[in-house]
């Protein structure tokens, strides 16, 4: 099995019981997450060496952030103890036609404060095969962005494949600023992972031929954009995923990948929804294992978009499926039949 790193911030989530709204609640349900640590968690479930490298705060709410990365086997060798906090998320779970709705709290945490001296990047990519970061941390301080940019440089000094997941986030910087700093980083990336929005907000590039925001999708919109990705930047890979939104209780759900000569689409899969965060994070960690499993860029799609129509049928920010779940799903059994 291949050794993963991902960079990125672990957060605490409080989430409202049900569909409650903020004003209704009286208590949170307490769970941790953030991409990165998602997708470290979802790889180590899959059997592969997954190491997730951040900073903490030294006090019990640090320690029961790394906690609940070593429950599912993540290996935390190298996260940084130090800091004032750990940064919170605040969910508001929606339904029907009322949408979620995410409040953070999470300006001066531990890892948006982190400086380099924090790190040995040298030694943490030493051996590794892959490393996997997101937009969200270069958006949570202008520190965080430096540093991500660090570790980039770092991993391609160990010769280390490279993904990002674009993951625009409005709450967290503007399109001017994301542009700017995402668009110097994409230089050191192999597989580009993003949607419609994440292309324009993040680098710019807009559909020339169709509008893939309208209620149908338009598939030769997604393949003009990663027509334009490809061009300027190199990638090895340019994926997107593909959700149509039917309400926040239901969504079509598939993707498409593009290596420079065929571009592909995935099954669709219509999902009934319990919890879509980390739906992107489980859809990229799936992806990466099935090209580090050395699949082709087809079947790594399709384990990929299954592993993440699994995961929204899942509370909290972590998948928590098997391999052979998802097989079974990539296999035609959708059933959701009873095991016993």
């Amino acid at each position: 099995m291949a050794k993963v790193i991902t960079m990125g911030e672990i957060m605490l989530r409080l989430s409202t019981p049900g569909h409650q709204r903020f004003i209704q609640a009286e208590s949170f349900d307490v769970n941790y997450g953030g991409g990165e640590a998602n997708v470290a968690v979802s790889l180590a479930n899959y059997g592969h060496d997954a190491y997730f490298v951040t900073k903490v705060p030294n006090n019990p709410i640090g320690d029961s952030a790394i906690a609940a990365l070593r429950k599912y086997n993540v290996n935390c060798d190298h996260i940084a103890k130090g800091g004032d906090r750990l940064g919170i998320y605040y969910l508001e779970t929606g339904a029907s036609m009322r949408a979620s709705n995410v409040v953070y709290d999470r300006a001066g945490s531990s890892i948006a404060e982190a400086d380099i001296t924090d790190f040995n990047f040298d030694e943490i990519f030493e051996g590794a095969d892959w490393f996997h970061f997101t937009g969200i941390t270069p958006a949570i301080s202008d520190k965080a962005a430096y540093l991500t940019e660090e570790a980039l440089k770092a991993a391609k000094r160990k010769n280390l494949s490279v993904s990002v997941d674009l993951n625009y986030r409005k709450k967290l910087w503007s399109t001017e600023k994301a542009q700017a700093i995402m668009t110097k980083l994409m230089q050191y990336v192999d597989v580009c992972i993003g949607n419609e929005e994440d292309a324009e907000k993040v680098l710019g590039f807009k559909p020339g031929k169709t509008d893939v925001t309208s209620g149908e999708l338009e598939l030769a919109g997604y393949k003009d954009i990663f027509e334009q990705m490809m061009k300027k930047f190199n990638f090895k890979y340019v994926v997107s995923s593909l959700r149509e939104s039917y309400s926040a209780s239901d969504n079509g759900w598939s993707a498409c990948i593009y290596d420079g000569n065929e571009f592909y689409q995935s099954r669709k899969y219509d999902i009934r929804i319990v919890d879509r965060v980390g739906g992107g994070d489980s859809f990229a960690s799936g992806l990466i294992c099935g090209l580090l499993d050395g699949k082709s860029m087809k079947d790594a799609l399709e384990f990929g978009v299954a592993a993440s129509a699994l995961k929204h049928t899942i509370p909290g920010d972590f998948n928590l499926v098997t391999r052979a779940e998802v097989d079974a799903l990539v296999g035609g059994d959708a059933s959701g039949r009873v095991q016993r």
